[in-house]
């Protein structure tokens, strides 16, 4: 069977991560972004370059189409594709607004065009064993979790104007794949609560926030982001998960039960030994996991969506993290106080 054909929108950080992909497991066919660099790039690995998607859409049908432009355009170019009938795999975050992102689900709902989002830690064997462990009612009922996400943008990762500006920011770019994960693991969140701060770099999103978040099953969250801490807690340290980021094995969730408390991506379960008491000793299993490239089993499992498979992130999920994330936003920004 010939393998799929692929377009790339846009050719930053992550859209470049696709096209390693396309080239890799499918047929890419072209990358589409206005840029210069974009440009220089499709003539680097062999394709064709468009400045603009309707402009591609307008003469070209592929079999499938990754969405990896900015956030606040994700919206057009996924109507765009959608209209086309062409499947596509859209980065996280799934819109911009809670507005866009229903336009996007009812779409693809009313043209039956799938959409499979793009929180690839969801492919992670790492989140597929916390999450068995999970179901199979070893922890008891979940009471409490528990999160970071702390590390240090360098400068230059700003000079690229959108990331300063609204629809980006930790809580949108990077929380959102926390709290999918935190949704998948103990279900849906049905109350946020959050303090942000821009006190660090002055912009017009956070560089900082507390969150407080309770879920359907009676568990109470809390969660740290902060891109402006040097640590290494983080999932993207911790996990091992890209090799871009220094590897520092360790905790970024803590998910706490009435038997038992398990950290992820580690995988350290905690139970007594014994009746449960803080009077008895406490020991930690290692639990079990063939360790495989999450950003490569989202591609593949890409391609079977376009050969009819569903989803494993469907345009709901996006959704329901989407809004709690933006719930997020509406946490007032406490910025640096001046004299």
């Amino acid at each position: 069977m010939a393998h799929p054909k692929v377009a790339i929108f846009g050719a930053g950080l992550i859209g470049r991560r696709h096209v390693e992909q396309a080239i890799a497991q499918a047929q890419l066919v072209a990358i589409v972004d206005p840029s210069d660099t974009a440009k220089a790039f499709a003539e680097e690995v062999g394709v064709a370059h468009f400045l603009d998607p309707q402009d591609y859409l307008a003469d070209h049908t592929p079999d499938g189409i990754v969405i990896a432009t900015p956030n606040h355009l994700h919206a057009d170019h996924a109507l765009a594709c959608i209209a086309e009938g062409i499947p596509i795999l859209i980065e996280k975050p799934f819109a911009d607004t809670l507005e866009n992102a229903n336009f996007i689900a009812q779409a693809a709902n009313v043209s039956d065009v799938p959409v499979l989002v793009g929180h690839h830690r969801r492919h992670n064997p790492i989140v597929a064993r916390a999450k068995a462990e999970i179901e199979a009612g070893s922890l008891g009922d979940i009471v409490a979790v528990q999160g970071q996400f702390w590390l240090y943008k360098p400068d230059d990762y700003f000079d690229v104007t959108w990331r300063k500006g609204p629809g980006a920011g930790p809580a949108m770019i990077n929380f959102i794949h926390d709290v999918d994960l935190l949704r998948h693991f103990c279900g849906e969140i049905v109350e946020v609560q959050a303090m942000r701060s821009n006190a660090q770099r002055g912009q017009t999103v956070e560089d900082t926030a507390a969150i407080i978040m309770r879920f359907a099953c009676g568990a109470l969250g809390t969660f740290s982001i902060s891109d402006t801490v040097v640590a290494p807690w983080s999932w993207e340290m911790t996990s091992g998960e890209n090799s871009v980021y220094p590897h520092r094995p360790g905790t970024s969730y803590a998910i706490g039960g009435t038997q038992a408390s398990l950290s992820v991506p580690d995988l350290y379960k905690w139970s007594h030994d014994g009746p449960r008491s803080w009077w008895n000793s406490i020991e930690s299993e290692k639990l079990h996991v063939e360790h495989a490239d999450a950003f490569i089993r989202q591609f593949s499992h890409f391609l079977d969506v376009i050969n009819g498979a569903p989803p494993l992130v469907s345009a709901q999920e996006g959704h329901a993290s989407l809004a709690a994330v933006l719930n997020v936003l509406e946490g007032g920004l406490i910025r640096r106080e001046t004299s």
